[in-house]
């Protein structure tokens, strides 16, 4: 079957017409409804096994990566769903230019086209993954080709370079954010502020994380701009000041975790190389979800889509926070002022401490799965299921909000955030999760 693909490739593939206004959907024509949304969760689980084993793909750039991929899922099939549109003129700088159109005189596969786009879209975003990652793209590709049982090979061929000519008009868009090789430059020449209260590295030689990141594109303008209002508390050292207590619960939640309390900050840590980090455990939420609806391959796009949309826009937002205010971790405060030998549960990551990224992105991704399905949804997070190197044991919840609110206070059971920096990351990505929800992709 990989002959076949790469006759066609070969030989200049087949013409698609170039982009033109929506054209109406007839209704003979196949809908991304009538398919399944396995080929989805498949790539969306591939996407995540890939993050993990490339080096480089740090939250930020990992969160990048889930978005592009997700909103060239969602433009492979939406010209298969009667009601939606495409994300072009809705997103920053998304004209579509470049997104061909399908005859609607002429059948498509859409599992097919999907299949197509994400193996082209992850091929080019993970150049440097290891070999039998890329290998494990090659094989899935192969796999749901052989497995879809499209017996017309005109259909077949036709699908899969809709697929692909999607991928690659999603991936030049992509490109203008300029982040196209982020995963090389996660520690740019940055200026430390030399001011007290300021952020210091917590390890000999640390260097801060993508300190820039706070201004790379964001899909939503107003994502991004609702950073500069989350202020934290005003630094001191005063034992009375709010400062000093919030540092001073850091402490003694440290001293006296629970077994639950431990539990839960080593489930929500996500470190990169061991997991898909949290932005990818997001998206294993959205899939769990998806699973359990046994949603179809278009709703399974658009979910998709608006949750790697809003991971994105919550680490765009949440980066301007953390190196506009530059505020100094608790580990360093605590060993400064209240306990010289103290240590955190988790290791302190090399950025700084306002707002929390996990309570931003999380509440983010689950203001956006609550749009679609309610908030009151019991839920079995199972994303660990296949690690080794912690005690696993799923987490159940009633709600996405339970959910996001677990997410957050973790980091403050591992000794990483202080309480504003959860309880306003939370806010502040709720706000985004509801931004990104209100982008209309139904047709008027």
């Amino acid at each position: 079957m990989r002959i076949i693909i790469l006759l066609f490739i070969g030989l200049g593939m087949i013409s698609i017409q170039s982009c033109k206004e929506d054209l109406a959907t007839p209704f003979d024509l196949n809908d991304a409804s009538d398919y399944p949304a396995d080929v989805a969760i498949q790539w969306v689980e591939l996407h995540r096994d890939l993050v993990k084993s490339t080096p480089g793909y740090t939250p930020p750039v990992a969160a990048r990566s889930y978005a592009y991929a997700a909103l060239t899922l969602y433009e492979s099939v939406v010209q298969g769903m009667r009601h939606k549109v495409s994300y072009k003129n809705l997103i920053q700088g998304f004209d579509g230019s470049e997104l061909p159109s399908i005859d609607v005189s002429l059948q498509y596969n859409w599992e097919l086209s999907a299949n197509a786009a994400m193996a082209f879209i992850l091929r080019k975003q993970f150049k440097t993954a290891p070999a039998e990652k890329l290998l494990a793209i090659d094989q899935l590709e192969e796999t749901i080709i052989d497995q879809s049982n499209e017996e017309d090979s005109a259909t077949l061929k036709r699908s899969i370079v809709l697929g692909q000519q999607v991928a690659e008009a999603v991936y030049n868009f992509s490109k203008t954010d300029g982040q196209d090789q982020a995963y090389t430059t996660n520690f740019p020449d940055y200026t430390i502020p030399d001011v007290p209260g300021k952020w210091e590295p917590t390890a000999p030689g640390q260097k801060p994380l993508q300190p820039y990141w706070g201004n790379v594109r964001s899909f939503l303008a107003e994502d991004a701009d609702n950073a500069l209002f989350i202020q934290n508390t005003a630094y001191s050292t005063d034992p009375k000041s709010l400062f000093y207590l919030e540092a001073n619960e850091v402490y003694l939640t440290s001293l006296q975790l629970s077994a639950e309390q431990t539990t839960i900050a080593k489930f929500w840590s996500d470190d990169p190389g061991l997991t898909g980090t949290p932005p990818g455990h997001s998206m294993s939420i959205a899939s769990i979800v998806l699973q359990n609806e046994n949603a179809d391959l278009g709703y399974a796009a658009e979910v998709f889509s608006k949750v790697g949309l809003a991971v994105h826009d919550a680490f765009v937002s949440c980066w301007k926070c953390k190196y506009t205010f530059n505020l100094l971790r608790p580990v360093t405060y605590i060993r400064k002022f209240i306990d010289p030998n103290y240590n955190t549960l988790l290791a302190t990551p090399p950025f700084p401490e306002h707002t929390s990224g996990h309570s931003v992105q999380t509440a983010a991704a689950m203001a956006v799965l609550e749009s679609f399905f309610g908030n009151y949804y019991d839920i079995t997070d199972v994303t660990h299921a296949k690690r080794t190197d912690i005690t696993f044991s799923p987490r159940q919840f009633s709600s996405f909000q339970d959910l996001a609110n677990e997410a957050a206070i973790s980091r403050l059971y591992g000794g990483i955030h202080y309480r504003p920096a959860i309880e306003l990351g939370i806010k502040q990505g709720r706000q985004i999760g509801r931004n990104i929800s209100l982008i209309n992709l139904n047709k008027k």
